[in-house]
């Protein structure tokens, strides 16, 4: 089974920033970010495709931005203006082929172990 590894994540004040990386050890098509906050159930913020193509939950836009190499089975999370809602562990995940959904609707099975982000204000 591909194995996938995020980093990145950390501690940081309200408006600032963090890049999360993670690295899958296998192929990879689709990639996402999803987000467990405490209290609440884990949500997908941003999925990339091999071919480029990203979609970003209606929560994030305009914050973060995802970006990766599907050549490397690589995936990155620009995150700016941190706000204490934020705070989340952050997951990744994949599918290795082009799946028969788009990236955003794909039921994803194998997760990374995440990385923390904690947002004080």
């Amino acid at each position: 089974q591909v194995q996938l590894m995020e980093s990145g994540g950390g501690s940081v004040q309200a408006g600032g920033s963090l890049n999360l990386s993670c690295v899958a050890s296998g192929p990879i098509y689709c990639m996402p970010w999803s987000l467990h906050s405490p209290g609440k159930e884990r949500e997908g913020a941003a999925y990339r495709s091999n071919d480029g193509a990203t979609t970003y939950a209606d929560s994030v836009k305009g914050g973060f931005t995802i970006s990766g190499d599907g050549a490397e089975a690589t995936l990155y999370l620009q995150m700016n203006n941190l706000t204490p809602e934020d705070t989340a562990i952050y997951y990744c995940a994949h599918v290795p082929k082009i799946p028969s959904a788009t990236c955003d609707a794909v039921l994803y099975a194998n997760w990374g172990r995440g990385t923390q982000v904690t947002v004080s204000s």
